[in-house]
């Protein structure tokens, strides 16, 4: 797709061009957008809650970069908002009350008075805060935890399947990829994915770990994938889609 909304999965990222931010108008709109020259060898636009950026080849000027993106100026436009709406309804404001997706079940947060700890008890995320504290940042840790040990779960789960020992693992917070797989480092598991209910974390898992065995995307480590997780072409598409629900904290 020439004009991706969001940028691909489970990839390793290429080394990363020299990032500029600049303005541009699109009618009656000033637009600020990130641009990535020397970003492969076609140009490409990538709009998402971050906003407008634009890869390109280094031989493109300037005024070829924007004439290309003014061509596609009611689109950009029109995506633009859309994530601006889905931005402001995804960003959940933590208090006392609110209530948040945490692997398929509705999780309330209470907020007590405290030295900054979290705890979880039963199904609700309890933040002992002190009154100057960052709800948000305590709400991510209550999460972050919650996740870790559900995940790592799971891949003891998995690993077992294949017959191999658990590999190291960790959380990952990348804003494009849901995991990674490295030989050296082992794997990493977006937090995220805690917000989801538990099959996506599984589909994910159950990819990563497939790379232990093929670090390819070759028909070969797709069948290790249907061997660990057979129904992963649906939960792949959904995901896809569930993506954009997931709250920004």
């Amino acid at each position: 797709m020439n004009l991706p909304e969001q940028l691909p999965l489970f990839h390793l990222p290429p080394a990363t061009p020299a990032v500029k931010t600049r303005h541009i108008q699109i009618g009656a709109r000033i637009v600020p957008y990130e641009l990535r020259q020397g970003a492969g060898r076609r140009l490409a636009i990538t709009i998402d809650e971050r906003g407008l950026r634009i890869g390109a080849p280094p031989r493109l000027t300037f005024a070829e970069i924007e004439t290309f993106v003014r061509g596609h100026g009611d689109w950009v436009l029109a995506k633009l908002d859309e994530f601006a709406v889905r931005h402001t309804h995804r960003h959940l404001r933590i208090c006392d009350g609110a209530r948040l997706p945490v692997l398929g079940a509705d999780v309330e947060v209470r907020v007590l008075t405290g030295a900054n700890r979290v705890l979880w008890q039963g199904d609700a995320l309890v933040l002992a805060a002190r009154p100057d504290a960052d709800l948000d940042a305590l709400a991510r840790r209550g999460l972050q935890r919650r996740a870790l040990e559900h995940f790592a779960l799971r891949l003891g789960h998995f690993a077992g399947i294949m017959g191999r020992a658990v590999p190291a693992f960790g959380l990952s917070s990348a804003r494009s990829r849901w995991g990674s797989c490295s030989t050296k480092t082992g794997i990493r598991i977006n937090w995220r994915l805690v917000h989801l209910p538990p099959q996506f974390a599984d589909y994910v898992i159950a990819h990563e770990l497939a790379h232990l065995a093929e670090m390819n995307h070759s028909p070969r480590f797709w069948a290790v994938v249907a061997s660990l997780y057979p129904d992963w072409r649906s939960a792949r598409a959904e995901l896809k889609r569930r993506a954009a629900e997931i709250p920004l904290l």
